[in-house]
């Protein structure tokens, strides 16, 4: 008895030293993939190759009880999300043995695609990168992980320990007004002003620009010099070609929708001062109570999406897009009209995102020299008459980790390490590099990205300016994104095509965004901050009161102003410039 005992204990020893030395087998294995990734893919990096490898090793040990699991995570179509599903998921793989499938679709596919988990609480990915635009939707709806809330609880041990929330430019964006964090950033870009600086600087062109309008041809700092500068460019030929001063789209698609509630009713200067979004009415022009009720969208109710500050900013849009764009652009979607400035026969753009930036960097491509140096600048967005002192100036894009309460909690921990793994030191430069979306300000303020900037055309300078933060996405006034984000285009798409005007398209639009939120409220669906919508009252006594919504002002047109380039950049990176508008 004594003899099979021993001979036991001895199986159990053999036993153990096999499994000892095949977990560490494997442990070796993980980290000599870490350091394959470190040397071959990953060198330029915040942090030291010793640092490096330590956070690579956090993720290794952190991975150990979901290793073998398939994972599924879901972002839209972006050149930073195509390098994650590429390069981050195969890196991650192989380095946790968590295997990854990073699906890319289109955005409306991927918020209905969220809009039906949330719905019936069936998993169907495991993580989602969905734009903080939602932020609203998360907290009110009660089926949003509270990222916060999960690192000091399920997600405590898995938590990456260089993680460093501090170091995100768009943390503020992903936060509640109960102060809690439900999505971390994965990347942004902006809406900005982007012009042909070659033609710009040409002493012919000056000249005539003067002679015509009585300033100088510069950035413009207000709405009447941008429309101005398309009046004066478009029909000319310039190097054999005819060029127009406006680049837009108008096809009735979905991505209409975006090109009016990104901000471009706030750049006019429809809503109320406070960064990040406008404090009572926001930039989609909601009012809030001062509980975060939201309370209207109508003049009626308080709220400014059908004021005269919005009617004016829309039918600049109609009457730009029908006299200095492209014939084509009207029929154009986001998408295909991103890449047209490139081609060379644009002058300037007011809505331009530096999501494209990427993508006007080619040697080959006319507004670039034999040098690869770019023609082109970007600069910070003219503002419009309704504008005021304190009000945001643009719109910033800001994607965004995000998880549901319906994700199984295994499932839900593996994806927040993939999550945490696509924005970790380690790789987050790389991605910054390839994308040209930053999210720390760690990788902007790097050598670099001082290296590139020349290249660049003015992106490493504007996020290194502490303006930067004017720039925000939609914020915690829309109570649901994914329902009232479709009213926009539907109800514009006819005042871009001329089918009505555009009074009555937004009137059409702010009825219906009240509709929906007086039925969602009724459907009592929110967990808190429930819309509670004003009792209508006439326009004028709304007028009256201070901030928006705002009367309609007796001259729109002013006179347009411009400031050198150089100069507003010398400004801006100092941190002293300001908008001045029509002011």
């Amino acid at each position: 008895m004594k003899k099979n005992k021993t001979m036991c204990l001895s199986v159990l020893a053999t036993g153990l030293m096999m499994a000892t030395a095949q977990v560490s087998a494997q442990t070796n294995q993980y980290r000599a993939a870490a350091e394959r990734w470190v040397d071959s893919q990953f060198t330029r990096s915040t942090l030291s190759r010793e640092e490096q490898i330590a956070e690579m090793e956090w993720f290794i040990k952190a991975a150990e009880p979901f290793r073998g699991m398939e994972i599924r995570t879901v972002a839209e179509g972006l050149t930073t999300h195509e390098y994650e599903a590429n390069v981050l998921a195969r890196a991650f793989t192989e380095i946790t043995g968590i295997r990854i499938t990073h699906n890319i679709i289109g955005e409306g596919d991927l918020v209905d695609t969220m809009q039906t988990q949330m719905q019936s609480d069936r998993n169907i990915y495991d993580g989602y990168i969905n734009d903080s635009d939602a932020i609203g939707t998360h907290l009110r709806y009660g089926k949003t992980i509270a990222i916060s809330d999960a690192m000091q609880n399920e997600w405590r041990d898995f938590t990456n320990p260089y993680l460093d929330l501090d170091d995100f430019i768009g943390i503020q964006y992903t936060t509640g007004p109960d102060g809690k964090i439900y999505q971390l950033p994965a990347q942004q870009f902006a809406n900005l002003y982007w012009f042909r600086a070659d033609w710009f600087e040409r002493e012919d062109l000056k000249n005539e620009f003067r002679a015509k309008y009585g300033y100088d041809l510069g950035v413009p700092l207000n709405w009447s010099a941008y429309e101005d500068i398309a009046e004066f460019f478009t029909g000319r030929n310039i190097d054999g070609q005819t060029v127009y001063g406006h680049m837009d789209y108008g096809r009735r698609d979905p991505s209409l929708g975006w090109r009016f509630h990104d901000s471009w009713l706030s750049m006019a200067g429809m809503g109320d001062s406070g960064v990040p979004f406008g404090n009572p009415v926001d930039d989609w022009g909601i009012r809030v109570n001062e509980n975060g009720n939201p309370v209207g969208a109508s003049v009626t109710r308080g709220g400014a999406t059908n004021s005269p500050a919005s009617e004016f900013a829309v039918r600049k849009m109609v009457e730009w897009l029908r006299d200095f764009a492209p014939p084509e652009a009207q029929g154009m979607t986001f998408g295909e009209a991103g890449p047209v400035p490139a081609q060379g026969n644009v002058a300037q753009q007011i809505f331009w995102y530096t999501a494209f930036t990427a993508d006007m960097t080619d040697p080959a491509l006319p507004v670039t020299d034999d040098q690869g140096n770019p023609k082109w600048r970007m600069a910070p967005s003219p503002v419009g008459p309704y504008w005021d002192d304190g009000m945001k100036v643009g719109y910033q894009d800001v994607g965004s980790w995000t998880f549901f309460n319906s994700t199984p909690q295994d499932r839900r921990t593996a994806a927040w390490l993939f999550a945490q793994f696509t924005v970790a030191k380690t790789v987050s430069l790389e991605k910054t590099i390839a994308g040209l979306t930053p999210i720390r300000r760690s990788d902007i303020d790097s050598p670099e990205m001082t290296e590139l900037a020349p290249k660049l055309g003015g992106l490493v300078e504007f996020y290194r300016s502490e303006n930067e933060s004017m720039w925000t996405p939609t914020g915690t006034n829309v109570p649901d994104y994914p329902r009232l984000a479709p009213l926009w285009w539907q109800n514009l798409a006819p005042a871009v095509s001329g089918e009505v005007s555009p009074q009555v398209a937004l009137d059409n639009l702010a009825n219906a965004m009240d509709n929906t939120m007086m039925r969602l409220a009724r459907a009592n669906v929110f967990s808190q901050y429930e819309p509670r919508l004003n009792e209508p009252r006439d326009p004028e006594y709304w007028f009256a009161q201070p901030g928006s919504p705002k009367p309609r002002l007796a001259n729109e047109k002013v006179p347009g102003r411009t400031m050198p380039y150089d100069e507003m950049m010398r400004a801006w990176v100092a941190g002293e410039w300001t908008p001045s508008g029509d002011r």
